[in-house]
């Protein structure tokens, strides 16, 4: 891995992608800095510990706690283009756009920007009205009013506007995936703060109490950064055969009986069941708040007993990762599609009979998949949030989803830039192969 990052440094054209790609991601963490109009962000960072305001913080970096310009991010994209994917397979007129090649999939992805400038305006109301209610998160000299909500939501939305253009540019121009890269950037932002918290910790401890409970925590965040990257990269490979010469990748016909296979990955749905499981839960916490004075029984139960990390909790949150997990998956891992799609192509899976057979062949697979695949969210939800218990460690935000997130792009970068020196190898050889076929001419 490092050789390649090393390989790319020493090329000129990587070198400015990769130069490149940094200067933005430096001026996105800028804006970060930046806190928006009329909000008194040490109030406002109490509010955004725990829950989905906590998952959605971590994302943005701490953007939300300060509630920055760039507070909400790339977070309604992300949504949109969740929302959009899931469209595609259920609404015609998006599935045949999909199917248009690069012509439509610029007009989805038109579509999405919109829906994501329409769904930032409606959150960044949301988190606009929350935090002028009662005035107690608003800046001296700012009134609750319809000026303040005003600024707050023209500023959120210019800055999702302005995120969502650095992660284009950084996709078309840099190195990697725009988007994904600001996540992680935002996520690992904060470990610096956080890991001098903790260090405080060892320091204020003449007897040396805290030195094997924070050994223990970062074997354990070791062991899950292994596991992830383990499980990333699992895949099922279902061979399968054609009968026929069919074309390739690049174009060029391929020979009958050629055998390869088709990958299912373990974890397909990614972190989204997690962060759909986190925004259910968030419902709870609202009918707390709504509840004190009108049912203060009703609202001392769920402070009780559905408060973040207790029990009943944990339970409800295994439960929607694993509903959502197998819900999401249906959605993008068709049988059907793609066994109506091997039988066009002239393939078939050894020992399985086309059409309806295949179909059920590889919803049985994807099936067994998922439920491994929902283990794995679940436990890399759980085990933070038991550690974290155990080790009383609270300074350092210890978060599945965020390593998850970290780890995948780090694979996905790298894949991109092992590709792209691959194939400037390959131009390095057939240029050197053309000149030395000249100079023998010549001879």
């Amino acid at each position: 891995m490092l050789r390649a990052f090393r390989d790319a440094f020493r090329i000129p054209d990587l070198q400015r992608k990769i130069v490149f790609t940094l200067l933005l991601l430096a001026v996105y963490r800028l804006g970060s800095t930046i806190p928006t109009p009329g909000v008194n962000s040490a109030a406002l960072q109490q509010a955004t510990s725990g829950g989905l305001f906590g998952l959605i913080s971590m994302i943005s970096g701490g953007n939300l706690s300060q509630f920055s310009i760039f507070a909400l991010g790339v977070l309604p994209y992300i949504t949109a283009s969740i929302v959009i994917q899931l469209m595609t397979t259920t609404i015609p007129a998006l599935e045949k756009l999909s199917k248009e090649g690069e012509e439509g999939r610029k007009k989805i992805n038109q579509y999405t920007r919109f829906a994501a400038v329409g769904l930032g305006t409606v959150q960044a109301l949301f988190f606009s009205l929350f935090i002028s209610n009662g005035g107690q998160y608003l800046a001296p000299g700012w009134d609750p009013g319809i000026f303040t909500i005003l600024v707050m939501v023209l500023t959120q939305v210019a800055g999702i506007a302005f995120t969502m253009w650095i992660g284009e540019r950084m996709t078309e121009v840099g190195v990697g995936n725009g988007i994904s890269l600001i996540i992680t950037a935002g996520i690992i932002a904060a470990y610096p703060r956080e890991i001098a918290a903790t260090a405080q910790l060892v320091s204020a401890d003449p007897e040396g109490n805290w030195v094997l409970r924070i050994l223990a925590f970062v074997a354990v965040v070791l062991l899950t950064i292994a596991g992830i990257v383990y499980v990333y990269q699992a895949e099922r490979r279902v061979p399968v055969t054609y009968a026929r010469a069919r074309g390739g990748a690049a174009g060029t016909a391929r020979g009958a009986g050629q055998a390869t296979w088709l990958p299912i990955k373990v974890n397909q749905a990614g972190v989204i069941p997690v962060i759909f499981a986190s925004a259910m839960l968030i419902i709870p916490n609202l009918l707390q708040q709504g509840t004190v004075t009108r049912a203060p029984n009703v609202s001392a139960w769920i402070a009780t007993y559905l408060a973040f990390g207790q029990p009943l909790y944990i339970a409800l949150e295994s439960l929607l990762i694993f509903g959502f997990t197998y819900l999401y998956n249906s959605v993008q891992f068709d049988p059907k599609r793609i066994a109506e799609q091997l039988r066009e192509a002239g393939g078939f899976i050894p020992g399985v009979r086309p059409g309806t057979p295949t179909a059920d062949f590889l919803g049985t697979i994807s099936g067994r998949l998922s439920l491994w695949g929902a283990i794995f969210l679940v436990v890399l939800t759980i085990v933070p949030q038991l550690v974290q218990k155990a080790t009383g460690i609270t300074t350092f935000q210890f978060s599945g989803t965020g390593l998850l997130i970290i780890v995948g792009v780090a694979l996905e970068t790298l894949k991109q830039l092992e590709a792209q020196l691959t194939v400037r190898r390959y131009d390095g050889f057939i240029s050197k192969g053309r000149i030395r076929g000249r100079m023998n001419r010549d001879n």
